[in-house]
């Protein structure tokens, strides 16, 4: 099931977050993933529109939107494969329509699932706070 974020979903959210982000950001600095895992809690979540997918009721992951951007997506390890991204990603299509987001270059399992899902790389920049490569991915229903 797909629903709004909860302010009761963030210790679930969180921790789904540091699972994912230890598999899929190995090369990112302790000290960052931290910083990150704060604003994780005070701003992503309760400030962007987030929507979370349960599993038999509990909270595995969430998708958070800024305008047609998808600041985030996050899925517990043990749920990847389901298609519970292909899901979270397919509720933020029907709701905003053509979306782009930005992913490391060093994450190679985001990069494949949003090639496979029909995302193309549209850019490149530096991530300022770390120094490493960002790829810009977009998609439309046109490609």
């Amino acid at each position: 099931m797909i629903r709004k974020y909860k302010v009761e979903d963030t210790a679930a959210l969180e921790a789904a977050w540091r699972a994912a982000t230890r598999i899929a950001h190995p090369f990112l600095d302790h000290s960052f993933v931290e910083q990150e895992a704060d604003m994780l809690r005070r701003v992503y979540l309760p400030h962007s529109e987030t929507w979370v997918i349960e599993t038999e009721g509990d909270p595995v992951g969430f998708i958070a939107l800024n305008g047609d951007e998808i600041g985030g997506l996050f899925l517990d390890p043990s749920c990847h494969g389901k298609g519970l991204g292909r899901a979270l990603v397919d509720h933020a299509i029907a709701l905003k329509g053509p979306m782009w987001l930005e992913v490391f270059e060093k994450n190679l399992a985001g990069r494949r699932f949003y090639h496979r899902y029909g995302f193309i790389e549209t850019g490149r920049s530096i991530h300022d706070a770390t120094g490493e490569m960002l790829l810009k991915v977009a998609f439309s229903q046109t490609h």
